[in-house]
């Protein structure tokens, strides 16, 4: 079965020349100095990757979810984790959330701005004490006359330290537990809201940052959505993530292996390529095999989401699957180098530094597995 048009293939093929031309050259400098220079969101917003799946309305193309795989595909080929996080995290997070909760201002100031380009945001959720627990929060929000008064902290945040603005979950009732967390949107100006980043074992080209909140005063319109059903919002778009990140997760693993490939097909040992020792030539065979079962797998998902599916069981299982092969190859990737795999001026380095994220970000393996558990073995249901 295709799922691609000749519309997709050509959008592939001009989003590739676009990336070769404006990112693939500075991606090395950008894993330097910690995060993309602010032109590039410019640049990606003027040729409308940021609006592929938002509303004409407020600047955005409203295609099929398929352009957004082709284009979270076509990111990881640019062999930067870092570059794909910060750019993801603010169409597909902060846009997200904004474009599904966000009042008809929020959205003109917002959603239009961050599909142009003009600007980009985080989402800030994880706490230092919370990880993958969502309900064990302690940011709050407490009603003041007009206004918000909003105190915590978040951490590991992409995007968190240089973002024009951010899409916040914090507790508006903390009795209720996750029945009491509400969304607001602040912008990084705001008084008594501080960053620092944090320095990464990957992802470098994104900046993650820490963030504090010191008694941070918004306006009573800073409420996204409904007051209380935070909790509700961010386990909607959970199945948006991990499909994102499935996505990554196969598709860095295709690049690395293409890459393994062409290293192998030049290399020699003992008068012939390395791709003729049977050895090398089973091993490679098997992750391409692997590769190649997981990415129809996540194409057959990504139509069900397209149709408005809610498929929480099986965008666990992708992520969960696409990430672990992720790591498998990667390492793989590495062995198949020998020493200069482990050189920095190698792509492999990165490849294996990047990969391992995949295994934690959008919630941990283990929270897939229990999510996947939960469904397979005590029919929980959601809905």
């Amino acid at each position: 079965m295709s799922y691609f048009t000749e519309d997709h293939i050509q959008f592939r093929q001009s989003l590739r020349d676009f990336l070769q031309r404006e990112v693939v050259p500075f991606v090395d400098e950008w894993e330097k100095v910690g995060n993309p220079p602010r032109e590039i969101w410019k640049k990606f917003g003027d040729m409308g990757y940021f609006g592929l799946k938002y509303p004409e309305k407020y600047g955005g193309l409203d295609l099929d979810f398929f352009y957004t795989v082709i284009f979270l595909e076509e990111l990881a080929r640019v062999n930067s984790g870092g570059t794909a996080a910060a750019l993801g995290a603010h169409a597909y997070l902060s846009l997200a959330h904004m474009n599904n909760e966000g009042t008809e201002e929020q959205k003109e100031n917002y959603l239009r701005a961050g599909i142009a380009g003009d600007k980009f945001g985080c989402m800030a959720v994880t706490e230092p004490f919370g990880g993958s627990d969502v309900a064990a929060m302690r940011t709050t929000a407490v009603r003041d006359g007009n206004e918000w008064v909003i105190n915590g902290s978040k951490t590991f945040i992409t995007n968190g330290v240089l973002s024009d603005f951010l899409v916040v979950a914090a507790k508006t009732e903390p009795e209720l537990k996750q029945a009491g967390i509400s969304m607001f949107v602040i912008d990084r100006d705001t008084p008594g809201l501080s960053a620092t980043k944090l320095d990464k074992l990957g992802w470098r080209a994104s900046d993650t940052g820490e963030i504090a909140f010191d008694n941070v005063r918004v306006s009573a319109s800073a409420l996204m959505g409904q007051e209380n059903q935070g909790f509700y919002y961010i386990m909607q778009q959970f199945a948006l993530e991990r499909i994102i990140m499935a996505v990554g997760g196969y598709a860095g693993s295709e690049y690395a292996l293409e890459y393994a490939l062409k290293y192998m097909q030049e290399r020699e040992a003992f008068g012939r390529p390395l791709t003729k020792f049977q050895e090398l030539r089973h091993r490679v065979a098997q992750l391409a095999a692997e590769i190649e079962q997981q990415k129809q797998f996540v194409y057959y998902l990504a139509s069900r989401f397209d149709k408005g599916e809610y498929i929480v069981k099986e965008a666990a299982m992708a992520k969960l699957l696409c990430t672990q092969l992720s790591d498998k190859v990667a390492f793989e990737v590495m062995q198949f180098l020998g020493g200069y795999g482990y050189m920095e001026e190698y792509q492999a380095a990165r490849m294996f530094r990047d990969s391992r994220l995949g295994q934690i970000g959008g919630g941990t393996s283990e929270i897939m597995k229990e999510i996947i558990a939960k469904m397979a073995i005590d029919d929980v249901r959601y809905s």
